[in-house]
């Protein structure tokens, strides 16, 4: 089981690195070079490439290698993709001078990664047993923070003290690790590949077909994330109006209030196993209306230092225990013949939701101002997390959920077998699953 965790650890948390640079801290390094931030916007575009994933993720449960591993041979290209598009970025030492071409590299990096998410998603659906994916979940979102906090706060020191070459050459290095991880990785034989890509592409509607689904992915998902997610989108805009510089901000909200939100994303994967999905949600849902409380202060203009510290970083301990729920009952409905499909088409929908709601929350704080729609954020979130309750009551398991996690994989590379073209399918297909009503997913 270790290993298994481990492998993950480490693919998430490189997988995010670049993400967290190009966000946090390429961002804050072409502030500093007195790019506009117009221009600044259009860097943030590329992060759309996530949402819109799905879209290709049928494509890698199709295709793969039998011989090295069907999406280890996924991994071990898009790995090196990833280190080869940040060492592209070492000749310009001068970003703010060359935005075309980084801006460029950036949007292929954010592919590549988006792509690589896929795969390790794929892995972990067929590798982690319902017992284990609250922990692997938890690992999953707390990398993500981890690797802003690398990212987009340790590479700007080292930028700040260094340069450049040394900052992006610590980014490259670091995400290599990644690739050792995958090199060393022994994938368990897959015998449930989908017979045509045709089949993996039909995946992304029938998925929802399984006992619940559309109950959790149009119902509990989009009225949690719209809550949490308008109740954030009011945190910087509220800062900027309190008084607060841009750098105390992007320390603040980037890197200080990282720390706590890694810790309660692991601690919210062992409580999943310990306590169940539905009492964590709950956990995530008070927490959530509490730390939303908490911002009142601020969203009133006082925003004194140590009062909104605390208040930001208890938010986001919140936002992460919910986001650890919702990831690990998207990952019970994703099957393992088509897990990078499923759980991807799961996970963009909560992306969307997200992106709607800063939207929403923000037009809406225009208008009526900022404690009304965080009022109403609370009362979304409590509703989400009541039908959350019951959606788990009703379906503690979905019925085509993997029954049991796959072998143990080897720490060293195990001997490959004879070789066997990529593109031909394995003798067993993959089961099909049953269909029914109801609603499920998440981000």
């Amino acid at each position: 089981m270790r290993g298994r965790l481990g492998t993950l650890t480490a693919l998430y948390v490189t997988q995010y690195l670049g993400i967290g640079f190009i966000t946090v801290g390429l961002t804050a390094i072409l502030r500093d070079g007195g790019t506009s931030l117009d221009t600044l916007a259009l860097l943030q575009v590329v992060g759309l490439i996530w949402p819109v994933k799905f879209l290709w993720a049928p494509i890698l449960d199709r295709y793969g290698s039998q011989r090295r591993g069907h999406y280890r041979s996924w991994l071990l290209v898009l790995q090196s993709a990833l280190v080869l598009a940040l060492l592209a970025l070492l000749p310009f030492s001068r970003p703010a001078d060359a935005l075309g071409p980084v801006i460029a590299i950036c949007a292929a990096y954010v592919f590549f990664s988006a792509t690589q998410d896929i795969a390790v998603d794929a892995v972990a659906v067929r590798m982690l047993g319902e017992a284990d994916r609250g922990t692997g979940n938890g690992i999953q979102v707390a990398a993500s923070y981890l690797g802003n906090l690398l990212g987009g706060g340790a590479c700007v020191l080292v930028y700040d003290r260094f340069g450049w070459a040394w900052a992006v050459g610590l980014l490259a290095a670091l995400t290599a690790l990644g690739l050792l991880v995958v090199w060393r990785f022994s994938e368990p034989a897959r015998t449930d590949r989908v017979d045509h890509v045709g089949t993996a592409y039909r995946a992304l509607l029938s998925v929802f077909g399984q006992p619940g689904c559309r109950w959790w992915t149009f119902g509990v998902v989009p009225l949690v994330y719209v809550g949490a997610g308008m109740a954030y989108a009011l945190v910087t805009p509220a800062l900027v109006d309190a008084g607060w510089s841009l750098g105390r901000i992007g320390v603040v909200t980037g890197v200080v209030t990282s720390a706590p939100a890694i810790v309660a994303g692991l601690v919210a994967g062992v409580g999943i196993g310990r306590f169940g999905r539905g009492r964590m949600l709950v956990a995530g849902g008070v927490t959530l209306a509490v730390s939303t409380a908490m911002l009142l202060p601020l969203l009133n203009g006082r925003a004194p230092l140590g009062g909104t510290i605390a208040a930001l970083c208890f938010f986001m301990v919140a936002y992460t225990i919910a986001n650890v729920v919702l990831y690990t009952v998207n990952m019970d409905y994703s099957r393992p013949g088509t897990g990078g499909t499923d759980f991807t088409v799961l996970s963009s929908f909560g992306l969307v939701c997200s992106f709607v709601a800063a939207s929403v929350g923000l037009a809406a704080a225009d208008r009526i101002g900022y404690p009304p729609v965080a009022i109403a954020a609370v009362v979304l979130v409590a509703a989400g997390v009541a039908l959350g309750l019951a959606h788990q009551r009703r379906f503690p398991r979905p019925s085509g959920a993997a029954p049991e996690p796959a072998p143990e994989p080897a720490t060293e590379r195990a001997p490959e077998p004879a070789p066997e073209p990529a593109s031909e399918p394995a003798t067993e297909p993959a089961p099909e699953r049953p269909s029914a009503d109801s609603a499920r997913a998440a981000v």
